[in-house]
This record gives C-alpha cells, structure tokens and sequence, in this order.
C-alpha cells in the first residue's frame, strides 16, 4: 500500500490508493489525533477495496464536515455527530457509516439512516478496561478526593477532609455487559458488596463475579451506595433511570455514568443533584460539547470528565480495527458489527 500525504492550506490529508479512482471513497471527515497511528496502521486492511482519505484536524462545524464528505461513498464517524442535517445533505453518496464506539443511536439517527438505506456499524467490547477503570477513577475521586486535595495542598492548605471506605460498601450495577462485568471484578478487588440489574440477567452469570441479581431497578438504587451505569442506549433503556429512582439514593451516596446520558431521564439527574446530598461522576452529558453556561458545571459534589473514559491506546487500537474491518466488509459484500 502507498500512503501519500498532502498538505492544504487549511489541513494536512492522507490518502491511499489516491490513483484507483475506481474504487469507492472512504472519507474520515475528522480525527482525535491519538489514533492517527493506530488508523494508519489498519488501512491495508482497505488495500484494493476502497480508497482512504481522513483529515488529520478535529472539527465539529457541520459546513466542514459535509465539504470534507461531498464525495465520499462511506464515512468514518469518530467523535462526531451525524446531526439530522448533515444526513439529509450526503444522502444522496453516502452508503455506509461507520461508527467508532457503541452507543451509536447518540450520535447517528437509525430509524432515519434505515429509512434511507444507509448501512450502520459500531463496533463491540473495544473499550471494556478502558471505560471501567475510568468509572472506578470518578468513583475513586468522589470517595477519596485526591485531586481536590492536590489543588488544596498546592495552595498551602493542610486541614484535608475525610474520605470514603469502599471496603464492604454496596456497588450496584446497571447492566452487566463486558463493561459491567469488568466492574465487578475490580470491585472484588476493593472488597465491594455487588448487586447487579440487568434486563437479561442470569443468576449463574452474576454468581461468577459473587454478584447479587436484583430484580427492580429501584432496588439496585436504594440499596448501594455506589450506582454505576453501564446500560446500552436503546429503545427499552432511554429514559429508564427516572426521578423515582434517582429518589431512592440515599444521602451521601454516588452515581456514575459512564455510559450514555441519554438512559436518564432529561432533567432528573440535575434536579436531584440540586438537593446537594449526594455525588455523581458523569462522562456523559446530554448535549456534548458540553455547553459552556451549563448549569451542571456549577453543581457541587460533581466531578466531570469530557466523554473520554474509552480513549487509551488498547482501546484505540481495537477500536479502529473494528471500523477499519467492518468497512472491509461491506465493500466484500459481507456483514461485520451492522447495527440493525
């Protein structure tokens, strides 16, 4: 393969294959440039299949995105939002997206892209490790404030405050796929109590972990005093945590979502941290970037990270491959990670 690089006035491009043009054109209108390289090492995987351009740049404007994809026949999706308007205006050329991470129905509109038969891959457990220890990062800030005291010290304070034991604490889990399974065993690790709900869940699934199954969602809240979410956004799950359930966290207890805001009811969880009795870590927000006057950015007892729990070179690399091969497969006329 012959990778050559051009430069524009406004950002340097890849390319491969520049002088097949007749082969299809994938376009990765946009990049997070820690996975440039693990990108470029899965192109060959394209090698006589497809040609590759992606811009080495990260940019959210819609203008940009749709100029950079005027031709292309499918589309690398990483970090960006298919809004509804961009759909409508690459319809037309665009044949495939594909979608690097799992919670696609956030940023991709799927009954529109089945209405026009756009085909739509994610990929799959790329990033279980990556997103549980970030998890278990915001639960350790919020039970053990290191970065607070670190911020302190460094302003020549010295009283400190106290923190949380998490040994023999409750952990309840909200859904246990690969991501919440991994949880679990870092959680034995700190000698955590487990409970678990999931829609699908079997109690010898949960034994191997010494995992509790709990049948109400509600329940899982009450009884924990960490609730961690690592439920997948569907149908059945948007909106499923409601103020009912936020309700029943006790005083003093912590939430973390690390999965998508979207299975929160819009509006609950803000409402509830507005009481100030309980704390949260979020890497997920309903509206991402998250908008500079947004009010969660003023609320107490609430640790913040910016969508980034997936991002580390292991999950990178399996990440992009994934793409890289479910690409290959739709120009092999075959099926890889098509989200129905």
């Amino acid at each position: 393969m012959s990778t050559t690089e051009s430069s524009t006035i406004e950002t340097p491009v890849i390319e491969t294959q520049r002088e097949r043009t007749d082969l299809p054109l994938v376009v990765m209108p946009t990049v997070i440039p820690t996975m440039l390289e693990p990108l470029s090492d899965c192109l060959p995987l394209l090698h006589d299949l497809a040609r590759v351009r992606f811009y080495t740049d990260f940019t959210l404007d819609e203008d940009t995105v749709v100029e950079r994809i005027h031709d292309a026949d499918a589309v690398i999706v990483i970090g960006l939002h298919i809004t509804d308007r961009i759909l409508e205006r690459v319809s037309g050329h665009v044949r495939c997206f594909a979608f690097g991470g799992t919670g696609v129905a956030s940023y991709i509109n799927l009954p529109k892209t089945r209405e026009l038969g756009i085909r739509v891959c994610n990929v799959v457990h790329y990033g279980d490790h990556a997103v549980a220890e970030h998890a278990f990062a915001l639960i350790m800030e919020l039970s053990k404030h290191v970065g607070l005291l670190d911020r302190d010290m460094r302003e020549g304070q010295w009283e400190g405050i106290d923190g949380l034991d998490l040994y023999e604490r409750t952990i309840g889990l909200a859904g246990f796929g690969g991501i919440g399974q991994t949880m679990a065993r870092i959680a034995q690790g700190f000698g955590m109590r487990i409970l678990v709900w999931n829609s699908h869940l079997h109690a010898d699934q949960a034994a191997r972990f010494d995992a509790q199954p709990v049948d109400d969602l509600g329940d899982l809240f009450a009884q924990s005093d960490v609730v961690s979410l690592h439920l997948p956004l569907t149908g059945d799950t948007a909106g499923i945590v409601t103020a009912k359930e936020l309700d029943r966290l006790r005083p003093g207890s912590i939430i973390v979502n690390t999965a998508r805001a979207e299975v929160i009811a819009p509006g609950a969880l803000a409402a509830r941290l507005q009481r100030g009795d309980i704390l949260a870590g979020l890497d997920v927000f309903d509206h991402e970037p998250l908008p500079e006057d947004d009010p969660l950015r003023h609320v107490p007892g609430l640790i913040m990270t910016p969508h980034v729990a997936w991002r580390t070179p292991g999950a990178n690399r399996n990440l992009t491959k994934q793409v890289v091969q479910s690409l290959a497969a739709f120009y092999r006329g075959e099926r890889m990670n098509v989200v129905e």
